[in-house]
């Protein structure tokens, strides 16, 4: 089997179906973010007023801010994202913008992935009528969105590949807020080249509390 890098280490094995590599990332995220969330309880504990300086920068409209002890081992891997109506839970017509920096594009893409983990459970909804992929503020041409709620994600195929170096933003409208909780999506994205390759891009760290 071909096994081609592009500035990423891979396993050849995790190749091997378009989302093992994705559930091996969420998988490590879990795990990381438990174990971190063991480690520093008593420091946390301490560390109250901190946080909750910390919390109003992360999640005031949803912009990643400073985030600490995420679970994500590179803090680049934290990507973006904005709430347009503050991420009240369970709130019914939230848009959800989820960013990724032209850094993190790096070559051609004909697909979308949007994984999000088991635990929390996500018990919201997403519009699948009612989601674009922007490249500076103009809507791309969408050839199908698809939510396999079983595997828990959503996958965005364009019609046309999305050239390397460009930033972009995708857009979920109209969306039904989850419960109150930190929700991890994981981004990856299917390259356009001869050899089509599945590339984690990045984690958003979405929060949608009361306050």
């Amino acid at each position: 089997m071909l096994c081609l890098t592009t500035g990423v280490n891979y396993d050849c094995s995790i190749l091997k179906t378009s989302d093992s590599k994705t559930e091996l990332i969420m998988n490590k995220v879990k795990t990381l973010a438990t174990g971190l969330s063991k480690r520093f309880m008593a420091t946390l504990a301490l560390s109250g007023c901190l946080l909750a300086g910390v919390q109003t920068l992360s999640l005031a409209n949803g912009n990643s801010g400073l985030v600490i002890f995420s679970g994500v081992e590179e803090r680049s891997d934290i990507l973006d994202y904005k709430l347009d109506f503050n991420g009240r839970p369970k709130f019914y017509g939230e848009r959800m913008r989820l960013r990724i920096s032209k850094k993190k594009l790096t070559q051609g893409v004909s697909k979308f992935f949007i994984s999000y983990l088991k635990d929390p459970e996500f018990d919201g909804k997403f519009n699948t009528n009612s989601v674009e992929v922007r490249v500076d503020g103009e809507s791309l041409p969408l050839r199908e969105v698809y939510w396999d709620k079983e595997s828990r994600v959503v996958e965005i195929d364009l019609k046309e590949p999305l050239e390397a170096g460009n930033s972009a933003e995708i857009v979920f409208s109209n969306v039904k807020n989850p419960s109150s909780g930190t929700y991890y999506f994981i981004g990856d994205v299917l390259t356009s080249g001869q050899i089509p390759l599945r590339v984690y891009v990045g984690t958003w760290i979405v929060s949608f509390s009361r306050t």
